[in-house]
């Protein structure tokens, strides 16, 4: 639990600390997406059984940076949204030596639905 909550920490300050910097209209949806993505990394993260931590933050995140990223101003799908994340936070768990790519690619997954539901 306090992995989880300092991971919240970290995935807040990291969060208002880009939001500073990137306080263009257009990366509001982008920001949007990372913290979605986030977010769905440290609650798979603890659902998997991965001890919630940085490194769940950060695959979240990358999911919700490349689901945005693919996404543009074009509506796409719900199953689009989570093949891109999955793909996207398997790569980076592999960049990073995190745990297994199936679990990593779950939580990009899930991230990915999240965003899709959540952002439409």
């Amino acid at each position: 639990m306090k992995k989880a909550l300092t991971a919240l920490v970290v995935a807040g300050l990291t969060t208002g600390t880009l939001g500073s910097v990137l306080a263009t209209p257009s990366s509001a949806d982008l920001l949007e997406s990372i913290g979605i993505g986030a977010g769905t990394g440290i609650v798979t993260g603890t659902v998997v059984g991965d001890n919630a931590g940085v490194d769940d933050i950060v695959n979240g995140a990358a999911a919700g940076a490349a689901v945005e990223a693919v996404r543009g101003n074009n509506d796409s799908s719900l199953a689009q949204d989570a093949a891109v994340g999955a793909a996207a936070s398997g790569v980076v768990g592999v960049i990073t030596n995190d745990d297994s790519f199936i679990e990593n690619a779950i939580q990009g997954g899930a991230a990915g639905a999240l965003i899709n539901i959540l952002g439409d």
